[in-house]
């Protein structure tokens, strides 16, 4: 998850975001002044494309490596769809390209963990968030000298030295060991090699989802929170207000924590 997580330490340092290039949509091109057929575009033709990457679990990823695409986003932009009164349709496309498809009038929307910060807000129309989550700090469960970022100070973690995690685990006094990912940071953990992880809360709840006797836990979190949202072409207020209403609906009959629930164990919704 360090590749969208980075969202978390842009909002904190305001970091700037590379776009680049790739990407099928039928809400038309961004609209020209007074006139936005964002919304009445999809409705015409029936569907509204989504893209996203298909790679990336639980939020976008084929079930056994090639069965049908299927994920949290996926999920949730199935529901909207169906709020819409139109189908799905997904266009799966590299995330460093995503954006740049969007803006072809590839699809309509992206519909990726899109991290909310100013960059973002400025270039595209986002909606409100449907994920939300916070950086955290991980330990063995019998940890006890952990429960603040403060506490990492002289203390080691299993860190990428290109995640932005990286950065917050340092700027907190930790010496840091090098890893690959995810999977060798547990495993490090795990043999008492580090003290600690700090990472994306949705990494922890996807992995304690699946392995519920894990032996870690959660010793502290961010006050600051990371949100994610869809993303349209500047412009498309019809669309954004129209997924909107549908994202609250779906929030309050109960579809958004139940789609959290059944990925992560817990509601990321909110």
């Amino acid at each position: 998850m360090n590749r969208r997580s980075l969202g978390l330490v842009g909002i904190l340092a305001a970091a700037s975001l590379a776009l680049a290039a790739c990407g099928g949509g039928t809400g038309g091109g961004s609209p020209a002044p007074g006139t936005d057929t964002s919304l009445s575009g999809i409705k015409d033709a029936g569907t509204i494309t989504f893209a996203t990457e298909g790679t990336y679990k639980p939020f976008s990823f084929h079930e056994g490596g090639s069965g049908p695409l299927t994920g949290y986003d996926v999920d949730v932009a199935t529901a909207v769809a169906g709020k819409l009164g139109v189908k799905a349709k997904f266009e799966e496309t590299q995330f460093d390209s995503i954006f740049a498809g969007l803006e072809a009038n590839r699809f309509d929307a992206v519909a990726n963990q899109v991290t909310i910060n100013p960059v973002r807000l400025e270039k595209y129309d986002l909606s409100i968030p449907y994920t939300v989550s916070q950086g955290v700090i991980v330990v063995q469960d019998s940890t006890t000298d952990i429960t603040s970022f403060a506490d990492l100070k002289g203390k080691t973690t299993a860190q990428s030295l290109t995640s932005n995690w990286y950065t917050l685990a340092t700027d907190s006094g930790a010496k840091v060991e090098a890893v690959e990912g995810w999977a060798q940071s547990v495993s490090l953990l795990k043999d008492g090699r580090v003290n600690a992880i700090v990472n994306d809360k949705l990494t922890f709840l996807d992995y304690q989802h699946s392995n519920p006797n894990s032996g870690l836990k959660i010793a502290a979190t961010t006050k600051e929170s990371s949100d994610s949202a869809f993303a349209f072409r500047k412009g498309s207020t019809a669309l954004t207000n129209a997924v909107n209403t549908a994202l609250k609906d779906l929030s309050a009959d109960g579809t958004l924590a139940k789609l959290s629930e059944k990925y992560f164990g817990a509601d990321v919704s909110k």
